[in-house]
């Protein structure tokens, strides 16, 4: 039996962050092991992460805002190198 999954913030930014990542080629996608480059979908990925961080501007712990600059910093730094 599968365990089921809590939604959460965290949750929902590192889904965001992994369809990123694999976005730019730097993980498999899980489902078929492969990994392909797609930058659209990239930036699409990090930009709704900073939508996200611009609307719970203020509404956020000092840990889950700092996680979550750090993550878009770090994101946006792997799409200018690929």
């Amino acid at each position: 039996m599968q365990e089921k999954m809590e939604a959460s913030l965290s949750v929902l930014i590192m889904s965001l962050a992994s369809s990123a990542v694999m976005a730019m080629g730097l993980a498999p996608d899980p489902q078929t092991g492969q990994t392909s480059k797609d930058k659209n979908m990239a930036r699409f990925n990090i930009d709704l992460l900073v939508v996200l961080q611009q609307k719970t501007k203020g509404n956020l712990s000092s840990d889950e805002a700092q996680f979550l600059d750090n993550l878009i910093n770090d994101l946006q730094m792997k799409f200018v190198s690929i």
